[in-house]
């Protein structure tokens, strides 16, 4: 990759979900730069259907550069959320950027979808997402106070208020619009105190452990997390003072010179990807 006039060396990132997939590839992408990483994952025992712990996710940001944090946090329990912010202040002296990454997924109808779900992913979509971001605020404004650029980006997509993107799966597509609308009322809201909110969305399917769990999901015409966490870089490192928006993974390592996309594949050579969910 190109290298970035803005790096992480030195600040901490606050990321849910970083047990595995995509918030673990983000979090070591930062660790190359000697980042800090506070863990913010439910995930404390091996489970062979979704590997990865808080454990072995520290200890690969460790391996990749970084210092880590391993935090067991339901990002739904806001004492619980509140006091995982402290203990990473406590550790790291503050935080720098919030990665809302966390996300709880069912691709099913109103029938199929019982009330349990529902809440599951309202839950740790749109409320993770906001409590997440309530709690790391107070820090984020002293990063800005400091001259450190903080921001908060959030996994989330475009908002496309079209009846095909809620009729397959209403409730999914709530709580995950819910991510996006406080992406887009926080980048207003937060302006004044300089603290940039964007949202990044893949092209793509990514392959991850929760996408396998997908019925008829074949992973191998998808692309993998790693170029979910190049282009969180990039935003993360390159795009000072931008707020508001909505960026899509290969568009952004398009824009910074990135010709290269086979090395993504999981199937070396694959030109026929699965297209991701809320891209027109």
């Amino acid at each position: 990759m190109p290298t970035a006039p803005n790096r992480l060396t030195g600040k901490t990132l606050f990321i849910t979900g970083a047990s595995r997939g995509i918030g673990l590839a983000i979090a070591k992408r930062a660790a190359a730069d000697g980042a800090n990483i506070a863990i913010v994952a439910k995930t404390t025992e091996a489970n062979p259907k979704l590997p990865g712990t808080i454990y072995s996710a520290a200890a690969e940001i460790e391996a990749a550069g970084g210092r880590a944090l391993p935090l067991a946090v339901d990002i739904r329990d806001e004492a619980a959320v509140f006091e995982a912010v402290a203990k990473a202040v406590e550790a790291f002296g503050g935080i720098d950027i919030l990665v809302n990454n966390a996300s709880a997924i069912s691709l099913t109808n109103t029938e199929a979808t019982p009330m349990k779900r529902f809440d599951l992913m309202h839950g740790v979509n749109a409320r993770g997402t906001y409590l997440c971001t309530m709690a790391c605020l107070p820090e984020l404004k002293k990063s800005a106070a400091a001259g450190r650029n903080p921001q908060v980006l959030t996994m989330s997509p475009p908002l496309t208020m079209q009846t095909h993107w809620f009729q397959p799966h209403t409730a999914y597509t709530m709580a995950k619009y819910g991510m996006s609308m406080c992406t887009l009322g926080h980048a207003g809201e937060f302006k004044r105190y300089r603290i940039a909110v964007n949202s990044l969305w893949p092209r793509t399917a990514i392959a991850t452990a929760a996408m396998q769990m997908i019925p008829g999901m074949d992973v191998a015409l998808c692309r993998t997390p790693e170029i979910m966490a190049d282009a969180a870089y990039y935003v993360l490192t390159d795009t000072a003072g931008a707020t508001g928006n909505f960026y899509i993974d290969d568009a952004v390592l398009a824009a910074h010179g990135v010709t290269d996309f086979d090395r993504y594949a999981v199937t070396p050579g694959n030109r026929n990807f699965l297209p991701d969910l809320f891209l027109d």
